[in-house]
């Protein structure tokens, strides 16, 4: 599902600590993307992916949805658990693949949050990205960079 309009606020959950400002915008990789709204220090926790926690096996059908519209907004939790970012999520469903990211995930395994972080130092205006270490049928080619023969 895209939305029709360029900036629109998205829940973030509330933590201890600040969260640093990202917006969604057109991204040249594909879409929307998230961008920095200013620099953000590596390993900072930058958001969480939201969406409803749903069994592997009601994934399923969802990913198969999502992937004809050439999008990929299940996240695999672990062996059982994934979250569907289409569903209750937020902005963090608008983060692009790379091959060469400037982020990684961290999954907590007690609550199945997965946090967003930064990889490297990211500064104001770029685009986050992270590798979405997909498995099984590979079907969306890689945008993020010219002539990548990456399948996701």
């Amino acid at each position: 599902m895209h939305l029709s309009r360029d900036n629109v606020s998205f829940p973030q959950m509330p933590t201890s600590g600040s969260l640093p400002k990202i917006e969604r915008k057109k991204s040249k990789l594909h879409g929307y993307g998230v961008f920095a709204l200013e620099t953000i220090n590596k390993n900072k926790r930058i958001i969480d992916y939201a969406g409803e926690l749903i069994s592997n096996k009601q994934s399923e059908a969802r990913e198969d949805k999502y992937l004809s519209k050439g999008c990929i907004w299940v996240f695999r939790v672990n062996r059982n658990w994934s979250r569907d970012a289409n569903v209750n999520g937020n902005i963090a469903r608008f983060v692009n693949h790379s091959c060469t990211p400037n982020c990684w995930i961290e999954v907590d395994g007690k609550t199945k949050t997965i946090w967003i972080r930064a990889a490297k130092q990211i500064r104001k205006g770029q685009e986050l990205t992270y590798d979405y270490n997909t498995e099984g049928d590979k079907v969306i080619p890689c945008r993020c960079r010219p002539g990548c023969k990456t399948k996701l």
